[in-house]
């Protein structure tokens, strides 16, 4: 079911992120200001094309910059306004320091979605304190330190807002990967619990939670955990960038104005059948 054309084996084309057929109208956010972190590759480079593609101002960040030069070359390619900062989520003060700037220079931001973020599958009794608070430092934190921000701009301000967080299919843990886990479960109440909060506010904070979607992120797992993602789920086959960038789109237009504090979850139905071992699958998992 893969749609790999890339030289690391999985992921889309810009081409193909441009092609795709869209279900949403040209101009849904016309004039809108867009933030995506994590946007290099990816999903997150698949939820900033989706988002250009409508008409959207973009704003892209991350930590590699060959990677955002080539997405926001891509998404200008479409004819689309973008800026791109090479920062860490993890660091508050430049995360502060960039969505002031996108305030100040555009005058509002719409819509931020969280997507940035980094995992390394591992049993979970060999983490190392420092590799602990690395996922947790990016995945939680960072996650954290751009909400925010953005919340206490649209706060000052007094426009509304929309925040979409990337997270994970955590219904059933994740083994070989707790770290991230417990990030993304954090991510998630914490999301619903602002939800209620900033509600007065008029600003809307939703997640997106993938399951096994084919991204060049695939490269990072041994090929025994890729091959198990195909049957994860009952449809048998991996999910792709698209499933979860029209998500976020669904969430994050009009068509998504009444939802607030939800997870939607698009896995297949990996939450109501099969496992997931990013690492291996241990023998005593295994019935003959």
């Amino acid at each position: 079911m893969s749609k790999a054309t890339d030289d690391e084996g999985f992921g889309w084309s810009d081409q193909e992120l441009a092609d795709y057929p869209l279900v949403y109208r040209p101009d849904l956010f016309a004039g809108r200001t867009v933030l995506v972190s994590g946007a290099g590759s990816g999903l997150g480079k698949a939820i900033a094309f989706t988002f250009a593609r409508l008409g959207a101002r973009l704003v892209v960040c991350g930590r590699n910059p060959e990677k955002l030069e080539n997405a926001k070359a891509g998404i200008e390619a479409l004819g689309a306004d973008c800026e791109s900062h090479q920062i860490t989520i993890r660091d508050p003060e430049q995360v502060s320091a960039m969505i002031a700037g996108v305030f100040e220079r555009h005058g509002n931001l719409d819509v931020l979605v969280n997507n940035a973020g980094g995992q390394f599958p591992q049993p979970s009794i060999d983490f190392t304190v420092k590799g602990w608070n690395a996922v947790i430092d990016t995945n939680l934190n960072g996650t954290w330190y751009m909400m925010q921000s953005a919340a206490r701009l649209w706060r000052d301000t007094e426009q509304p807002g929309s925040i979409v967080n990337i997270v994970a299919d955590v219904w059933r843990g994740l083994p070989d990967l707790a770290h991230t886990c417990a990030a993304r479960a954090g991510v998630i109440y914490l999301s619903k619990t602002v939800a209620v909060e900033w509600a007065p506010l008029n600003i809307r904070v939703n997640c997106v939670a993938p399951g096994c979607c084919e991204t060049e992120a695939f490269a990072l797992y041994p090929p025994e955990a890729a091959a198990n993602y195909e049957v994860s789920n009952p449809l048998l086959h991996s999910g792709d960038p698209m499933d979860i960038a029209e998500a976020v789109i669904y969430i994050a237009g009009s068509s998504g104005k009444f939802v607030n504090g939800e997870v939607l979850t698009v896995d297949g139905g990996q939450q109501l059948w099969g496992d997931v071992w990013a690492f291996h699958k241990p023998d005593w998992t295994k019935v003959d």
